[in-house]
């Protein structure tokens, strides 16, 4: 300050050079960064979730058989996982109550998302297996992700990230919102 009128930053002399990225801050990422891959070795996230908060185990509706969660690494915003409370890794081991639960569930979910978050489309899926890309291979759990006509971009291909344009907890709220009573 000289004079008493504050002094105009020139840009061009701050620390760091702007340049023409965009940032995307995910700060709620480091604490499984800096985790690393140990903690699933030993802890089924799924078997723990329906023990904490809704809020906490980012549930957002809870059935007699499975429960429908968010998923903390999504693909997209609204990306749900559809789980049994039982822990068992392939479809083929479900009991015929948690095959229809899961597929109600699911259902209800694609209705929700797309009165919510006025989604196009989804993509279901079930990796049964570390080998056909389940992350946690030993807990059944079914992907519901919503896609938009308009989402699709270069981020993911070329630089191996993905923009979420909502926090998950906003999510969480939106969907369990929209969830209807059962």
């Amino acid at each position: 300050m000289t004079g008493g009128a504050p002094r105009v930053e020139d840009a061009g002399e701050l620390a760091g050079v702007p340049d023409e990225f965009q940032r995307l801050w995910t700060p709620h990422r480091m604490a499984y960064i800096q985790a690393g891959p140990e903690p699933l070795k030993h802890d089924c996230p799924f078997c723990a979730a329906p023990d904490k908060s809704d809020e906490d185990g980012l549930i957002v509706a809870r059935g007699e058989t499975a429960y429908v969660l968010l998923n903390l690494f999504p693909y997209n915003s609204g990306h749900l996982l559809v789980c049994p409370y039982r822990h068992f890794g392939t479809y083929d081991e479900a009991t015929p109550e948690e095959v229809a639960e899961i597929g109600a569930l699911t259902q209800v979910a694609m209705r929700v998302l797309r009165r919510v978050a006025n989604c196009d489309g989804f993509n279901l899926g079930m990796n049964q297996g570390a080998v056909a890309g389940a992350g946690v291979a030993e807990h059944l759990h079914q992907h519901v992700v919503p896609r938009w006509a308009t989402d699709a971009n270069f981020f993911p291909i070329i630089a191996k990230t993905k923009a979420l344009p909502q926090l998950l907890g906003d999510v969480r709220t939106a969907v369990q919102e929209g969830w209807p009573v059962l």
